[in-house]
């Protein structure tokens, strides 16, 4: 009797998964022609603390995914999409609110500007939604004319989940509130496929499903565990029991779901329990893309796929995504769908929340007034080959950052005294992928430490960075202390970006 490596079963379980899910993928971005004259309908399906390299086909071979594999063979997969960072713990409140704003970290916060499913709205679309929203009832108002199984909050028990039905007058007390009985992905996924059976208006749709998986607690059923034995999962190779120096945050609540020193142990256990968020995430999302299919609205739906932020669990010693390294600050993007070409690969630097105008321009709706960020669109249709030379990132007051295609800068400002205590780290990006080996002394590489910190200045320019402030240390090309206050930059008024 033959016997098999843990890699055999997982790739024969992905491979009879995906037999099953392709259809309804595939069928969904076959069509290059939105349904006669019509704008197509848009699917948003948002997962919650997935770092970028968590798809099988999109090169790791430990975890089984075969509804995200069939959406990145049938669509463009971003393989270098960032978030801008937060100004909380909590990432992905600003995360999300630079996804629908089209606004920079600083801009976005308040969200009262207009919000891309507003524009929606307003432009004649049925906009519908589904599980976390995290920017606050009032702005959910605005957003959706619709909607069902809402949860206003951050993370929660995944088997009694927090949720409320949709009120047309957008009145969410918490009397009103009540507990979801079922699995959280699964709870959001019936309510979607519901949707999409029911939906019988006259007028496209925006369906946007926000799952809370794979956030902690990591809780997925017995099934999707097996799958991961924790001895077998691979030790990342930027393992490191404890972060070399003080970030800033390094005992913020996400950072105590370990202990210190980090052991290999329990990392892998962590690991394995995320991916098992991941596959039990993925079959759920395969469900809403059958029923896409079954419902008659695959050939004419856009179907896009991101991640809110990444997350650590022991690369750096840190377990959370209050950082700025790759792994923390970069996330899964996909687009399927009419107009866009299938199995395509971009390498291109591009932000999350780039996703507003291009949904705008897809769907043929005025971009607000007040986006910063750019159309994905000259990327998809190979017009370009980049829209951003550099990207930027921020964490609270105590660390910014800087990337092109090739180097990454980071800067920390870490000090009880308040006057902004710095610690530099310079990376190799296309050398060292796992952020390994610090140039910042290097004499070698002074020229382009130097080159990173001048653009990282024009960054925080750029984006009203309060961090730009009197007598505050900041970075400059001739790495001198420089303070002076930020110019009031005025908001973007077109798809020129930041």
């Amino acid at each position: 009797m033959p016997t098999f490596t843990r890699r055999d079963l997982l790739r024969r379980l992905a491979a009879g998964a995906a037999a099953a899910a392709l259809p309804a993928v595939a069928a969904a971005a076959s069509s290059s022609v939105p349904r006669s004259g019509k704008r197509p309908n848009v699917l948003f399906l948002y997962s919650d603390d997935q770092r970028f390299n968590t798809i099988h086909a999109l090169g790791n071979d430990e975890i089984v995914t075969p509804t995200m594999d069939s959406l990145a063979r049938n669509g463009v997969a971003f393989t270098h999409s960032f978030i801008m960072g937060g100004t909380q713990g909590a990432i992905c409140v600003a995360s999300r609110a630079m996804l629908m704003t089209g606004e920079s970290l600083y801009r976005a916060m308040s969200v009262k500007d207009t919000l891309f499913p507003e524009a929606l709205r307003e432009a004649g679309y049925a906009t519908y939604g589904i599980g976390k929203w995290h920017n606050g009832p009032p702005a959910y108002a605005r957003a959706f004319s619709g909607g069902a199984d809402i949860f206003f909050g951050g993370m929660s028990d995944h088997l009694k989940m927090p949720v409320y039905d949709f009120n047309p007058a957008g009145k969410y007390p918490k009397a009103n509130v009540r507990t979801g009985e079922r699995f959280s992905s699964e709870l959001f996924s019936d309510a979607a496929v519901q949707f999409l059976r029911e939906f019988q208006e006259d007028k496209p749709f925006f369906l946007y499903v926000a799952y809370t998986a794979p956030h902690d607690p990591r809780m997925a059923p017995q099934k999707d565990k097996d799958m991961y034995p924790p001895d077998k999962i691979s030790l990342p190779p930027n393992f490191m029991a404890e972060h070399p120096f003080d970030n800033g945050d390094l005992k913020v609540r996400d950072e105590q779901l370990a202990p210190w020193p980090r052991t290999p142990e329990v990392v892998r256990r962590n690991i394995a329990a995320y991916y098992a968020m991941i596959t039990h995430l993925d079959e759920q999302m395969g469900r809403v893309l059958a029923a896409l299919r079954e419902t008659g609205h695959a050939n004419d739906t856009l179907v896009i796929f991101a991640g809110d932020n990444g997350l650590a669990l022991g690369q750096h010693g840190l377990f959370g995504k209050q950082n700025l390294y790759e792994h923390s600050a970069r996330v899964p993007m996909i687009i399927a769908g009419p107009n866009i070409p299938k199995g395509q690969r971009c390498d291109a630097l591009v932000y999350q929340f780039d996703l507003c105008p291009t949904i705008c321009e897809l769907t043929g709706t005025p971009i607000p007034a007040t986006v910063e960020s750019r159309s994905l669109l000259p990327l998809i249709r190979g017009e370009q080959k980049q829209t951003w030379a550099t990207i930027f990132g921020s964490y609270r007051d105590y660390q910014r950052m800087v990337r092109d295609s090739r180097f990454k800068l980071i800067e920390y400002y870490v000090g009880a005294d308040g006057k902004g205590t710095r610690k530099t780290q310079l990376f190799d990006i296309a050398k060292d992928p796992w952020e390994l080996n610090d140039l910042a002394g290097d004499p070698n590489y002074a020229k382009e430490l130097d080159r990173l910190r001048t653009e990282l200045r024009a960054w925080m320019e750029k984006t009203d960075d309060p961090l730009l402030k009197p007598a505050t240390p900041l970075p400059t090309g001739s790495r001198k202390r420089v303070g002076g206050k930020a110019k009031k930059a005025k908001a973007a008024k077109s798809k020129e970006g930041i």
